[in-house]
């Protein structure tokens, strides 16, 4: 059997951000508070004409193109940041980027475990037809509310991979460890905008959940700690990856030290400071991160990654990289991407904050602000227009 996984992959965010030491001032808190305490340095936010969808296809549209499209089967769409009740986010980006009629898109939720539910459902399907390739987009906006809590781990972003045969990038193994319980640590209404969460609660089930599944995916290979040489985590806050991977050392007998913990995850936090939390897509902005910042070559290294869905659902599994890989994922768009970014002030940040779209059904025009390919033109009669930027 062929082996599956990763074939290329790329990622998205907003043209601007915040810095966490203006959140800082305008709270009347030390930076340190946001930048040793939580490990963030930045917080991009979304422009008017920004939401899911536009992050998505800005995401894909670095790897989609007209040699590989048509190969393209489905797409899975995960997010916690849907635009519809009815109709699946990633039919709006099919459209966007010209892919062929058939094929199947569908939306996933669960948190921001859904991501990785949708890398397993693909790698399932391409062990019935190797010949296709699956696009998987996770794209979210993480919203907590003005002056709250959660408000300096907001973020926004979007990942775009293709799974693949024979893959470029990532061979994904076979076993994984998961774990699911029904707990109250995070979650958001259909009546409301913003997330609810219980901060401390939700970061020891977190742990809870890593060793659960780290367990059961013992139960499956003989692989020890020592065996994977870099670690991946979903990543709300850099401080709780960091946190939990000294956990997982300590599970395992494993005593590690600042220096140890840095060097198995620090490239693989570099974008995550700067962008901030992005839900569905944070543990893959990790795995991007990784690629484009390791300064070693990891051709036959084995990563671990560790995915947690708040609610909750998580899942340890692990991937191998191929030799040439970092030919796949697309390094100067990324560092263009985040170089040119504008930063915001506080009240910029506050303003871009309070924009609502209209719930009426009222007509909207909205202004180009976001600087990727694809944009939220408006709303006409409760509908979203989108189009190519000019």
């Amino acid at each position: 059997m062929s082996k599956v996984g990763i074939d290329s992959i790329s990622f998205f965010t907003s043209s601007m951000y915040i810095d966490l030491a203006s959140l800082a001032k305008a709270r009347n808190i030390d930076s340190d508070k946001y930048y040793k305490g939580l490990g963030q340095y930045q917080m991009a936010t979304p422009a008017v004409d920004e939401d899911v969808v536009t992050l998505a296809a800005n995401a894909a549209a670095n790897i989609v193109n007209d040699d590989n499209k048509h190969e393209i089967t489905n797409v899975l769409f995960a997010t916690e940041s849907s635009v519809d009740q009815s109709k699946a986010a990633g039919i709006f980006v099919h459209q966007l980027l010209d892919l062929p009629k058939n094929c199947r898109v569908i939306e996933l939720k669960q948190a921001c475990y859904s991501s990785t539910a949708a890398l397993q459902y693909g790698l399932a399907e391409l062990t019935r037809n190797p010949k296709q390739k699956i696009l998987v987009l996770a794209s979210d906006i993480a919203r907590y509310g003005l002056n709250t809590p959660g408000e300096p781990s907001q973020g926004c972003g979007a990942v775009a991979f293709i799974l693949s045969a024979n893959p470029r990038i990532l061979e994904i193994d076979p076993e994984s460890g998961y774990f699911t319980q029904d707990i109250m640590d995070f979650w958001r209404p259909n009546y409301r905008d913003e997330a609810l969460v219980e901060g401390k609660y939700s970061s020891k089930m977190y742990l809870q959940s890593l060793e659960e599944c780290w367990k059961h995916l013992n139960t499956k290979t003989n692989r020890k700690f020592e065996d994977y040489y870099r670690f991946c985590y979903h990543t709300p806050v850099c401080r709780l990856a960091e946190k939990a991977h000294k956990f997982l050392g300590k599970v395992n007998g494993e005593k590690l030290d600042d220096n140890q913990i840095q060097q198995h995850l620090q490239a693989g936090l570099s974008y995550n400071r700067i962008v901030g939390n992005c839900y569905t897509a944070a543990l893959y902005l990790s795995l991007c991160s990784l690629i484009d910042n390791s300064k070693e070559d990891l051709t036959n290294k084995r990563i671990g990654l560790y995915a947690y869905g708040s609610g909750s659902v998580a899942e340890y599994f692990s991937g191998t990289f191929v030799k040439g890989y970092q030919a796949h994922s697309p390094k100067a768009q990324h560092t263009q991407r985040l170089n040119n970014r504008v930063e915001l002030t506080y009240e910029q940040y506050k303003s871009l904050y309070s924009h609502q779209l209209p719930q009426d059904g009222s007509d909207l025009d909205l202004p180009q602000q976001q600087t990727g390919t694809f944009r939220l033109a408006g709303l006409r009669a409760h509908i979203r227009i989108y189009k190519k930027a000019q």
